[in-house]
């Protein structure tokens, strides 16, 4: 177990070592208290430090390689990694490397590569702030990029690469729908899809206007159009089925929807009931797995299901290194079991929102494909994508709406997302 960082940079290389030595997440890592020991200034820094490094991870490897003989241990080459990113992105040279160089000489097993480190950065100070915008935007590992190609073919992955590598806005859903321009001036923010707000500089969320008294929240503009799409629900039964982290049990709450919403982790659905305390919403929460719920007769039942989250890397550029695509086989399985499920708790004539944050058709497309094969009493509801705020390039699939970051590109991209809407006819 590491010893606590002391600075901003050594919890930016604690988070570096975890997700690419150990493979963890670092939503993972994050929420293990690895960060806790630093002022919150000092946190958001670390995270955003490795971020970004991860981002650019590809460009800063090649440029570090033209100056190293050999590899370094992996530790060494975090530090090295998140001195390389600094130094390219406008860093101050000295100080930037005076402090690698110190992290270096507290490692195990490293301390005498020091002097390596000043030396290797001091050339990256030199040349790499040129070279690092040359470089080719870096491309998602093989384990992924194949199966994309497969799907969209190799210029579209190209073009969500890109998408992936820049930084992305703050999306907020606004409680009250009718208060969207209020918010919108309020908070020097972009309308997007007709119903989200964008913020291309958010800074500290919970400082801004309107978070403590619970008019809106963060919510990625993808991941807010499945509730968007079903209307007026005002009065309609909702089971949310996979709540956590609990954007779309808001939205459902906030649309009058009467809402119970399950998740199978106490701590997540934890967090879920202090935003709903926050934004003064109700919603009966649950500690339930999906797939054991008993509960039935919803007229809306709202499944964003377990997925290779894929979607997110823009968000989440960690995600490429913490993964490898082993488990997708068991993911899909697990959705297909949650949609027949799903289909038991529906009364009839009720709608099944089926949603995933993923790229990969698998986790969408032919989930829907294969779910109406087994379940003839279940129809998509094409009228649900007619709503005005729903881009034509969204309606690429029969199946319902995709969404991939390289669309909106001058507003700014969105996560990956597939949103299908059925009914059920209760045969």
């Amino acid at each position: 177990m590491p010893k606590p960082p002391e600075t901003a940079r050594g919890g930016a290389v604690q988070l570096l070592n975890a997700v690419l030595i150990e493979r963890r997440l670092m939503a993972e890592i994050i929420a293990s208290g690895v960060l806790q020991a630093l002022p919150p200034g000092d946190r958001a820094r670390a995270q955003r430090l490795a971020v970004e490094t991860l981002r650019g991870l590809e460009r800063v490897d090649r440029l570090l390689s033209r100056h190293l003989r050999k590899t370094p241990p992996d530790n060494v080459r975090n530090i090295l990694r998140l001195a390389a990113y600094e130094l390219c992105s406008g860093g101050d040279p000295h100080g930037v490397v005076n402090a690698a160089v110190n992290l270096v000489a507290g490692t195990k097993r490293g301390g005498h590569l020091k002097g390596l480190a000043n030396a290797v950065l001091r050339k990256v100070a030199a040349d790499g702030p040129a070279a690092y915008g040359e470089l080719r935007v870096p491309h998602l590992p093989k384990w992924l990029r194949k199966p994309l190609q497969a799907a969209y073919g190799p210029p579209k992955v190209a073009e969500i690469e890109r998408a992936h590598f820049q930084n992305p806005p703050v999306d907020i859903t606004v409680k009250n729908p009718d208060k969207l321009d209020h918010w919108a001036e309020k908070l020097g923010a972009e309308v997007v899809l007709g119903g989200s707000l964008r913020l291309s500089a958010a800074g500290q969320i919970s400082a801004l206007p309107g978070y403590d008294s619970g008019a809106w929240w963060v919510q990625d503009a993808a991941a807010a159009l499945p509730v968007r799409l079903l209307g007026n629900i005002a009065g309609l039964s909702a089971l949310d089925l996979c709540a956590a982290p609990g954007g779309k049990t808001l939205q459902l709450a906030a649309a009058a929807a009467e809402v119970c919403a399950i998740d199978i982790s106490a701590t997540r659905l934890g967090r879920i009931e202090e935003n709903l305390a926050r934004t003064k919403l109700t919603a009966q929460l649950e500690v339930q797995d999906a797939l054991e719920y008993q509960g039935a007769d919803y007229d809306i039942i709202l499944l964003d299901a377990p997925c290779s989250a894929t979607g997110t890397i823009r968000r989440h550029p960690d995600l490429p290194y913490a993964k490898d695509g082993s488990e997708f086989f068991e993911l899909i399985e697990l959705q297909s079991g949650m949609i027949d499920h799903a289909t038991s708790l529906l009364k009839p004539g009720g709608r099944l929102v089926f949603c995933t944050c993923s790229l990969l058709p698998d986790e969408g497309e032919c989930q829907i494909e294969e779910a109406l094969k087994r379940h003839p009493g279940l129809k998509i509801d094409p009228s649900a994508f007619e709503a005005g705020f729903v881009d034509s390039q969204m309606r690429s699939v029969p199946e319902g709406l995709r969404l991939r970051p390289d669309m909106l590109p001058e507003q700014g991209g969105l996560d990956g997302f597939f949103i299908s809407i059925l009914r059920w006819d209760g045969q």
